[in-house]
């Protein structure tokens, strides 16, 4: 089997000339206020609800992400109240592999939301920049006399 790739933003750290950047980036409108879910929320649900609006106000759309949000943020109280049943029941074996199916589940929508690093660099939100010698040598000059 091969080796996992390296992602974008750690080939572009090292310079690598094999960095391809963002050919075209679309920028959304930056959502001003948190919608209100079409669907009732609760717990773990409703706070990453309010947390992923706050946090993916730059790259989510409030007009084509917001049903695999919803979604998302489903799964989660599904996932508590699975977790608390498995809790509660430890034979519960079936139940424990259902447990582990939603949290990968969860794990792959969130993202394609794009919240991992991976994720935000193929968006073309995440922007990494390698210091050179120069701004190293600066940092390190500032440092001393200050």
């Amino acid at each position: 089997m091969p080796n996992p790739g390296k992602p974008s933003e750690v080939k572009k750290k090292l310079g690598s000339r094999h960095y391809k950047p963002a050919e075209v980036v679309y920028a959304l409108p930056e959502i001003q206020e948190t919608p209100t879910p079409e669907r009732q929320l609760t717990g773990s649900g409703r706070k990453l609800w309010e947390r992923a609006w706050q946090l993916g106000r730059n790259w989510i759309s409030d007009k084509s992400d917001v049903d695999l949000l919803l979604m998302v943020c489903e799964q989660l109280d599904e996932r508590d109240a699975l977790r608390a049943y498995v809790l509660e029941n430890l034979e519960a074996w079936h139940e424990r592999n259902a447990l582990r199916i939603i949290e990968r589940d969860i794990t792959s929508n969130l993202s394609l939301l794009g919240f991992n690093p991976t994720a935000r660099t193929k968006l073309g939100v995440a922007e990494v920049t390698a210091k050179s010698k120069l701004e190293e040598l600066m940092i390190k000059k500032q440092g001393r006399f200050e």
